[in-house]
């Protein structure tokens, strides 16, 4: 009969993949899913990840569905990363692929799917002995809907479905199934505040993964979701149809912990410092975009510059293509995790 330690062994070696992710250590040790603070957008990335308040794109879907309130245009985009590509890592990687629409009198509705591969693992038993392969996945699914407070103030929510496969199920010595893959869901509250107190400052604040915990083995071992509490400011120094500079800061603070849910608010705060972001962006004519931050995350060893560079093309008066390449410090696992984003506005 098959060994439980073949299901435990699959399990820790992808949870092992999961915490190279670079996110707070303590997040790390007390959360499951960490995919879910992944920040998407080559755009963002460049600026390191400063991007709650500024976020204007179908990116918007995860930084901030508030700010998708103040979007009239529909827009996709994806994005695509072999996540910390090295010699030795080199079948992991993250898709994101976003959506929203605007519709007269309702708001902006928008939908993104995030899918996470860890490759393909070896499932062994206690003795060393292989027993074939097999592949670790998670991924999730979003609705978002943002809607106007007031002209400047917005508010938004996601509702998303969590599915996790880090390994086959498995039959015990006991006879009873062990799971490799459990599914949760969660919700995101946030709010953006266009020219905030002076003109031309944005605010933006989102609270992330707020929901149950997911369960691998059994209830008594269930794993929290990474719920996380991220705020920023975005300042367009320069505001013209030639030259735009605009300078972002976010704070943002795992709130993981085994407490009930809602306690998290408050002893979450406790343990891991908070992750400081600063990012600043040029854009030329609308067309070319150079981008550079910082990220400063002293429990998870993260910190360092991150870089990016976009083109912009708009054409028929009404179509925007967006296409970017960013460059994201990871700490000391490698040099830098590249990634590549597109986009469409119609």
């Amino acid at each position: 009969m098959t060994s439980l330690s073949m299901i435990y062994k699959g399990i820790i070696v992808a949870l092992f993949l999961a915490i190279l992710m670079p996110v707070s250590l303590h997040a790390v040790s007390e959360a499951t899913v960490l995919f879910l603070l992944i920040e998407p957008g080559s755009n963002a990335g460049g600026m390191g990840n400063a991007y709650v308040a500024k976020s204007d794109d179908a990116f918007a879907g995860w930084w901030n569905p508030a700010a998708l309130a103040f979007n009239k245009k529909s827009q996709v985009a994806l994005m695509h990363s072999n996540w910390l590509q090295s010699a030795d890592i080199n079948d992991i990687y993250y898709e994101y692929l976003g959506w929203d629409q605007y519709f007269e009198g309702i708001g902006t509705v928008g939908f993104n799917v995030i899918y996470m591969n860890y490759g393909e693992q070896e499932k062994t038993d206690e003795s060393g002995q292989s027993h074939g392969n097999f592949q670790s996945y998670e991924f999730a699914a979003t609705g978002s809907y943002g809607f106007l407070i007031t002209e400047k103030l917005a508010g938004g929510l996601n509702f998303k479905y969590i599915y996790s496969k880090l390994a086959p199920t498995e039959t015990g010595e006991t006879g009873t199934n062990v799971k490799g893959s459990g599914s949760s869901y969660a919700f995101d509250i946030a709010l953006k505040f266009k020219d905030a107190f002076i003109p031309r400052l944005d605010l933006g604040w989102n609270l992330q993964n707020v929901g149950p915990n997911l369960t691998y083995v059994n209830e008594a071992q269930a794993d929290p979701l990474p719920m996380n509490w991220r705020m920023g400011a975005a300042y367009r120094i320069l505001d013209s149809p030639m030259n735009r500079f605009t300078g972002t800061f976010d704070i943002n603070k795992s709130l993981a912990n085994r407490d009930p849910v809602f306690e998290r608010l408050v002893s979450g705060w406790k343990g891991d410092d908070p992750i400081y972001n600063v990012g600043g962006e040029y854009a030329y004519m609308n067309l070319l975009t150079v981008r550079g931050g910082y990220i400063y995350d002293n429990s998870g060893s993260v910190k360092g510059p991150c870089f990016g560079v976009g083109f912009q093309y708009t054409f028929s008066n009404r179509y925007k293509v967006f296409f970017d390449f960013g460059m994201v410090e990871t700490g000391q696992l490698v040099d830098y995790n590249k990634t590549f984003s597109l986009g469409v506005e119609f």
